[in-house]
């Protein structure tokens, strides 16, 4: 009898792996389909790994197959390690999820794979094991499938990697198809293309952009944060095909290593450049700031000879971008310098007499090579979008609009998605919602801008900084420091990552009774909910994706 039930225990073991495989599909979705990202996620923790739960099942049951392998019924012993599967194999508790799972035609070809893949290494390991034991050695049949499944539900990620490797081939031609779709598509309308790069501050920019120039032009800009090769072709494909309005291209081009930007140029050529901010974000991924600084440089020189770039004058990473002298059209901007001193140091634009309230910004954005300024009034919050507004107005007045209209333009323009946008709830609670990332100059601004709610209570919820390489601790440590001076109130999700914020704040006068540390997003907002009343304000700084 038990010989007929070991194809049940094989089944179930491979049915959990599949299983497996479908939960680890959606982080790998999250690293791009990338297998070498992926993985590394994967390795950095020992519980994804080696999961304790199917483990501890595995061997509590062969435990208990072998103490029962003389029992009279020998179903039983196989009974045992059938319970025990079923017990390994039910799915994790996957804990807070913050984007769904988006099962996209190219996910159900990679879970195809991966199961495809998953199904042959089983087939073939019971098939070589069975095939060197005797045929009355029941408890051995037993311990070996039950191993083989367990191997097979732990390798789960290996499926996964296996799948995708399988399905390159199909993957690439599908890519350069997308490719010369969208090629075809910007070739056919014969936009401007403005590309914009940097460490942080691209998606901001981009929307300021985008809403400047539509005063004058017909502008698109990549939605959200659609700054990937394929992103883009996505964007061109679903939304520019039937339509040739489009005079301004606006492309977001993001990077993790050096050649990205390369090859979203070649797509869509650049005539104009913008270098927002080079910094510590995804410094692990680079290794150095003068890695990063070589991988936006690759903006720059895939401009012709005679298009424009546009760079933060602030920035010494950038400043050394635009001491190369290419191309020929170089606009700077600075929010630091006076007006004397960028006249000598040969910097366009400069931004003096900032001010900033809860209403918004004002400041006087001055051309200063022409004499030509306007008094610069807009809700968006937060000084370092002084920059970002500094860099729109120098490529509009550049392409023709008036600096009077850019001005009235600016008065009306919004935050992006999840960064720094102010609400009031239905409750009085007002909700600065900073959550989209956080990056070592934007927690200035806005910490600065919850200390200036100087009515109720100011609480700061956060997870901190991420992908900072070996700067992550020391700019953690910073962050509590603001943190313990700006909030009366302070929420940190996740007590590991967090420990250096904690530490931080612990070493100020802060007092240690209004900082807590939960696991969860949805707990910091249920003790806000419960706590904090009319007059109150809370600050999101950063959602970690799941992957953290």
């Amino acid at each position: 009898m038990s010989e007929f039930l070991l194809p049940v225990l094989a089944a179930i073991w491979l049915l959990g792996a599949w299983m497996r495989v479908y939960q680890q599909a959606r982080f790998f979705q999250i690293e791009e389909y990338m297998s070498r990202r992926y993985l590394r996620w994967f390795r950095l923790h020992r519980s994804r790994l080696l999961p304790a739960r199917p483990i501890a099942a595995s061997i509590l049951g062969l435990a208990i197959a072998a103490l029962l392998a003389e029992a009279p019924e020998s179903v039983v012993p196989v009974a045992a390690a059938i319970l025990a599967a079923i017990a390994a194999v039910l799915p994790q508790r996957q804990g807070e999820m913050k984007k769904s799972f988006a099962v996209t035609a190219r996910m159900k070809r990679l879970l195809g794979g991966a199961w495809i893949a998953s199904a042959i290494a089983w087939a073939l390991a019971f098939a070589l094991s069975y095939t060197r034991l005797p045929l009355d050695a029941s408890i051995l049949r037993i311990i070996m499938t039950s191993a083989i499944g367990l191997a097979l539900y732990l390798f789960a990620p290996i499926w996964l990697v296996a799948g995708n490797m399988m399905l390159q081939p199909l993957e690439a031609a599908l890519r350069r198809r997308y490719l010369r779709q969208a090629a075809d598509t910007l070739d056919k309308i014969q936009p401007k293309v403005i590309g914009i790069t940097g460490s942080y501050g691209k998606t901001t920019t981009k929307s300021f952009l985008r809403d400047i120039l539509s005063a004058r032009f017909s502008a698109y800009a990549t939605p959200k944060s659609y700054n990937t090769l394929m992103g883009i072709s996505l964007a061109i494909n679903r939304d520019l095909a039937d339509d040739y309005r489009t005079e301004y291209f606006i492309s977001e081009m993001g990077a993790y290593v050096e050649g990205e930007i390369d090859r979203i140029c070649q797509l869509t050529p650049p005539d104009i450049a913008v270098v927002t901010e080079i910094g510590p974000q995804h410094l692990e991924r680079f290794g150095s700031l003068e890695n990063v600084r070589k991988a936006k440089y690759e903006l720059i020189k895939n401009l012709p000879a005679d298009g424009v770039a546009v760079f933060n004058w602030d920035n010494p990473y950038i400043r050394e971008m635009a001491a190369e002298g290419y191309p020929s059209t170089i606009l700077t901007v600075s929010r630091k310098l006076t007006l004397e001193a960028a006249q000598k140091r040969g910097v366009t634009w400069v931004a003096s007499d900032v001010q900033e309230t809860l209403e918004g910004l004002r400041f006087t954005a001055s051309r200063v090579d022409a004499g030509e300024n306007a008094r610069i009034t807009t809700p968006v919050v937060g000084e370092h979008n002084v920059t970002n507004l500094l860099l729109c107005i120098a490529i509009a007045h550049h392409e023709g609009i008036a600096l009077r209209q850019i001005a009235m333009r600016i008065r009306s323009l919004q935050p992006a998605e999840s960064r720094l946008v102010l609400q009031t709830t239905a409750a009085g609670i007002t909700i600065i919602n900073d959550a989209y990332s956080a990056n070592p100059k934007g927690i200035v601004s806005a910490l600065k801008i919850l200390g200036m709610h100087e009515m109720g209570a100011r609480l700061l919820i956060t997870p901190g900084m991420i992908e900072l390489g070996e700067l992550q601790d020391d700019e953690n440590r910073k962050l509590g420091l603001l943190a313990a001076k700006h909030a009366t109130d302070i929420i940190l999700i996740g007590k590991s990552q967090t420990q250096p914020i904690a530490e931080a704040i612990r070493s100020t006068a802060f007092d240690r009774s209004r900082l807590r540390v939960v696991e969860t997003l949805k707990e910091s907002v249920e003790w806000y909910q419960h706590n904090l009343k009319a007059g109150d304000t809370v600050l999101f700084l950063n959602d970690l994706p799941d992957t953290y």
